[in-house]
């Protein structure tokens, strides 16, 4: 858990510090800060959604493969 709270105050910082070194406004550098992050959870999460199901395709693919092979003969 630890480990996921500095990442998570690393990653607020560096949107908050090139947002206020782009724009030089501190209410937009905290607003981009709370924005980027909660949209990259969302779409980590959908990100994973995705991936975990082509990891289960493959598997399927795999044993209907090696069981074709070793049963059809």
């Amino acid at each position: 858990m630890l480990k996921t709270t500095t990442f998570a105050i690393m990653h607020f910082s560096i949107a908050f510090g090139v947002t206020y070194a782009i724009t030089g406004d501190l209410v937009l550098g905290g607003l981009i800060a709370v924005i980027e992050p909660a949209a990259n959870t969302v779409a980590y999460f959908f990100h994973e959604k995705i991936w975990q199901r082509l990891q289960h395709q493959q598997q399927a693919r795999q044993s209907t493969s090696i069981y074709n092979n070793h049963f059809a003969k």
